[in-house]
């Protein structure tokens, strides 16, 4: 589930990921800005989702994956698009 919060004061948004998968242990956001380097880490809650808040500058597009357990790739079924990724699959698209 994405989140979008507009914050008028810095010109940006504040961004709400969350993720539900019954078997996961760890939960990474990967792909922001182009980085398929530096994975987020979302924070498991006590309902069993894992979510991560971050600050994106307004008017930009990102593709992203989530990871869980380290190995499985995972889309966001609420992105605003999906882009193949040449990989033979695809990525998650926020349009900001």
């Amino acid at each position: 589930m994405l989140q979008k919060t507009y914050i008028k004061s810095k010109g940006s948004y504040k961004v709400k990921f969350t993720l539900k998968s019954d078997n996961a242990k760890t939960v990474e956001l990967l792909g922001l800005n182009n980085d398929w380097e530096t994975p987020f880490p979302l924070s498991k809650k006590k309902d069993g989702t894992f979510s991560i808040e971050i600050a994106l500058p307004k008017d930009t597009k990102h593709e992203f994956k989530y990871r869980v357990n380290q190995t499985e790739w995972l889309i966001e079924e609420d992105a605003d698009a999906e882009a193949p990724n040449g990989l033979g699959s695809t990525n998650s698209v926020l349009v900001l």
